[in-house]
């Protein structure tokens, strides 16, 4: 059994369709037909179901898949640990960051490590850590930014800071001076601009409204932490966001509340057991020493504490 076996294999797996996967991996589709059975012959078990319209994995593929998955994922592994460079004169990095932290740490974390690291070249992609676990599952990442109630289990969390969250408006809002703290009753009456629900945020949000009994008056939706804002600064609406992105701009302004909103923990992500290289060991560093200082409104740094156990979704 080769390499080129597993590579052949996944290729059909994942496109159900012996012509396209031969596309993919440019052989003909004889010779990838061949490869197949070549690997059922070494397996001892057939591992596609072809009497149907589309090709299927048998119950020997499906559990072949999840193994074919991991040999790759760890073959790449170790091609990245023999060109890892200790002293740090090259490599890179794939990173993903959820929306609400763009605003106020992106300069602050992710320019600042290219300043201190100019040879580590950085693919930052901004979205849900519903999409962020899976793809460090699957290798697709090497480092997240989300938070700490992690739900996969290949999936563990290094704890870096404590996030608040606040109800914030503009300084056209009629509440933009207001001293004083914010009822329930009041804020049931707020019109609201909050995060999709495929976001974290909307669910704390969520979670602190429920208890209150109060229903809120969600008037607009957005898929962006900068759409969510821009309507907040129309003076219209209230939202709840990271108290940090309140600092980041001069016309907005974040309200008391008599039941304080809880915070949360921020966190790196990474695959559990993966292998780390040097840059990425070099980012977590990086992260928990500079945190502590560019991010004074969101408290001291906690002590790193790896998460090991399944938290609810985010």
């Amino acid at each position: 059994m080769l390499l080129r076996h597993i590579r052949y294999f996944l290729a059909v797996a994942e496109t159900g369709n012996f012509t396209r996967a031969a596309e993919i991996v440019h052989v003909s589709q004889p010779t990838l037909s061949q490869q197949i059975r070549q690997l059922e012959d070494a397996l001892g078990a057939q591992l596609f179901d072809r009497s149907g319209r589309t090709t299927r994995l048998t119950d020997a593929g499906e559990a072949y898949l999840v193994h074919a998955r991991r040999a790759i994922q760890d073959l790449e592994a170790g091609r990245r640990a023999i060109h890892d460079v200790g002293e740090l004169t090259r490599g890179n990095l794939r990173l993903a960051m959820t929306p609400t932290f763009t605003p106020y740490l992106f300069s602050q974390l992710i320019v600042a490590f290219n300043a201190r690291y100019p040879n580590i070249s950085l693919n930052v992609r901004e979205m849900p850590q519903e999409r962020v676990e899976p793809l460090l599952a699957d290798d697709g990442l090497d480092l997240g930014i989300a938070f700490d109630d992690i739900h996969l289990p290949e999936v563990e969390a290094l704890s870096l800071f404590e996030e608040p969250l606040a109800l914030m408006v503009s300084t056209l809002h009629p509440h933009a001076r207001r001293r004083t703290a914010l009822g329930a009753s009041e804020l049931a009456k707020e019109s609201m601009a909050l995060l999709t629900r495929e976001f974290a945020t909307r669910g704390y949000i969520e979670r602190y409204f429920a208890p209150l009994g109060i229903v809120p008056r969600i008037m607009i939706e957005v898929n962006s932490v900068s759409g969510v804002i821009e309507a907040v600064r129309s003076g219209r609406f209230a939202t709840v966001l990271p108290s940090a992105i309140a600092s980041v701009y001069e016309d907005l302004r974040m309200l008391k509340l008599e039941v304080p909103l809880s915070p949360r923990r921020a966190a790196v992500l990474q695959r559990k057991g993966a292998y780390q290289t040097a840059a990425a060991r070099a980012f977590i560093a990086f992260a928990m020493e500079s945190l502590g200082t560019v991010l004074p409104t969101a408290g001291a740094i906690a002590q790193p504490i790896v998460r090991h156990d399944a938290g609810s979704a985010a």
